[in-house]
């Protein structure tokens, strides 16, 4: 186990972790390209076993907004790293930027010194070095590589594909990368400090005496009471952000072409950095095929969530002139626009946006006993499934029903917390009664009039290798306080954490998250896949490296530890990760056994 350097890792681009907008230098983006060069939107197409990637600073444009970019290769999204599986790969990233930076390789499988983690894998490649990136691919599907620095979310991000050795099991006649983000003319470190004095900054949904939300007098005064709005969705919404398909605003005409008769593959990719999307296109069924790179058993949908850093494949088989690609934020204070058409310049309608969502009392961590009978927790006998001191309760579902009486409840009892969890001032809410959520498809989209994706409905392709049953529980809380913007696990920020978590090699391991907050999170594992726990047959539970805990709920997974190392542990929403809801995970050879 090699030792954590928080310094290096906080440090990691002018300001780094909790610590954006105290650097005293202004940052390379900030001072702009030296040339004025505005990033080309898309990709390029980078192949073959040695390849060249430039990081620069760079201005970038959509619509009438004009701000700070950092391009790879020149565009916004970076190049499209096409491989193939059982090659070899050298990438050599050369930094002519202002600020460290580095690649994280999201979803594949590499040795852990070249994952591309300032501070936990490797020093970040700092301005006019170069670095070079080894490994083989060991797998296929679509992924996509990042920095894990603050040039993330000013574009230093971009999609890969890895194509198959074996035939795949489904035809398909076109291939779309489709890879949705947020880009704002502030800086990360002018959005850190509008989050750190109100992290309702961002929110233009709130609610009051005037609006249309479906709340009576009763239920706006509780929330009041709690100090908590029922409209606080997304951290950072449309007030600053443009949502970008590979690159494009919404009304810069992103065109996927088709002819009437053909199946199309497109690959959704949320390279975003804090924008969970809903993805649909109206009229035009789509059928999921691949969820974070891992083939699933075909499922047709009208709708899917698609978390922070998670990925989807879909097959559709359009008819008619044109067909409108939406991808709408959560809290839908915007939306990414593309038109699938059978002739450039074809389109059709796009949808207005839809009333924003409300959160409830589930939400709240008030949803029951937290058996998780419906993800098979009742295969793990004897493991603790939770606490249920709110059991029996009817807390209604339609964002406020039940309220009457919580203006004497305490929304922060940390009397239901386990030991191990700090309490404190990190900590404004607790989920007393969480409950599994794997079958909820996502704030917002639990009331539409079609059909929508969660996760109970993927199962995996094939049988997974692994079916061991877990020797043990972890369980990890996911906490955090709204009002300070602070965000940690189990109650301790990152730089508060002394030990990594730890897995023996090879142990298999149940892992359980807990989210005490009223937020969805994406918790990425660095390294590994893991399978969802979500009611499938134990030989074929979905593989993934991203998942979704949703408000107030629990989710779990089973991990094989099988990849020798120290990995990041996180959560993906950008600023969640950059105020301490971070760890390592640290996996270690047996003693006395394998090394």
């Amino acid at each position: 186990m090699v030792t954590i350097n928080r310094r290096r890792f906080i440090g990691a681009g002018a300001g780094g972790l909790g610590l954006i907008g105290l650097a005293g230098a202004a940052p390379g983006w900030a001072r702009g390209a030296l040339d004025g060069t505005v990033a080309r939107k898309g990709s390029d197409v980078l192949s073959g076993e040695h390849l060249t990637m430039t990081v620069a600073d760079t201005t970038f444009a959509t619509g009438a907004r004009r701000g700070p970019g950092v391009a790879v290769n020149g565009t916004i999204p970076g190049p499209l790293v096409r491989l193939k599986e059982g090659q070899n790969l050298t990438v050599d990233l050369v930094n002519r930027s202002g600020e460290g930076t580095s690649i994280h390789w999201h979803g594949m499988l590499v040795p852990f010194l070249m994952d591309g983690v300032p501070g936990v894998s490797m020093a970040a490649v700092e301005p006019g070095d170069t670095y070079r990136y080894q490994f083989p691919i060991r797998q296929s599907g679509t992924y996509w590589w990042h920095a894990h620095t603050l040039q993330e979310p000013l574009g230093h991000y971009g999609p890969l594909i890895v194509d198959p050795i074996e035939p795949e099991p489904y035809q398909y006649d076109r291939d779309y990368v489709v890879m949705l983000s947020d880009w704002s003319t502030m800086g990360p470190h002018a959005i850190m400090r509008k989050l750190k004095v109100a992290g309702g900054y961002f929110n233009y949904n709130k609610t009051s005496w005037t609006d249309d939300y479906e709340l009576t007098g009763e239920q706006r005064r509780n929330w009041a009471r709690m100090r908590m709005a029922p409209t606080d969705i997304s951290d950072v919404s449309g007030s600053t952000y443009t949502y970008l398909i590979n690159g494009h605003g919404p009304a810069e005409d992103l065109e996927y072409l088709f002819n009437p008769g053909e199946r199309v593959r497109l690959r959704f990719i949320n390279g975003s950095a804090m924008t969970y999307f809903n993805v649909r296109i109206p009229g035009l069924p789509m059928t999921i095929v691949q969820a974070d790179g891992q083939n699933v058993q075909p499922v047709e949908t009208d709708e899917f969530q698609i978390g922070i850093a998670e990925t989807y494949d879909v097959i559709i088989e359009p008819t008619g002139e044109a067909h409108t690609l939406v991808a709408e934020a959560i809290d839908r204070s915007g939306m990414g626009v593309a038109t699938l058409a059978s002739r450039p310049g074809a389109r059709a309608a796009v949808p207005v946006l839809r009333k924003p969502p409300v959160l409830t009392m589930t939400d709240m961590g008030m949803g029951g006993m937290a058996h998780d009978s419906s993800a098979g927790g009742a295969a793990m006998d004897g493991m603790d499934h939770g606490n249920g001191s709110m059991a029996g309760m009817d807390h209604g579902s339609d964002g406020g029903e039940g309220m009457a009486g919580m203006s004497g409840m305490k929304m922060r009892d940390t009397s239901v917390l386990p030991a191990n969890v700090k309490t404190g001032p990190g900590i404004d809410a607790v989920a007393s009664s969480p409950i599994d959520r794997m079958n909820f498809p996502g704030l917002g989209l639990d009331n539409v009039d079609h059909r929508v994706l969660d996760y109970t409905q993927l199962v995996a392709a094939k049988p997974n290798t692994d079916n061991r049953r877990p020797t043990r529980m972890k369980t990890i809380h996911l906490t955090g306080n709204m009002e300070r913007y602070m965000w940690s696990f189990d109650g301790k920020k990152f730089n508060e954490i002394t030990e990594p978590i730890q897995f023996a090699y090879n142990e298999r391991v149940r892992v359980k998250l807990v989210n005490d907050t009223m937020m969805v999170h994406p918790i990425h594992l660095h390294g590994h896949f893991f399978e969802l726990v979500n009611g499938a047959p134990a030989d074929r539970q979905p593989l993934k490296h991203t998942i979704n805990v949703q408000p107030g709920g629990s989710a779990q997974f089973d991990l094989t530890a099988n990849e020798r190392g120290d990995w990041a542990f996180h959560c993906h929403l950008f600023y969640h990760m950059h105020n301490g809801m971070f760890q390592v995970v640290t996996v270690r050879p047996l003693e006395g056994g394998e090394s």
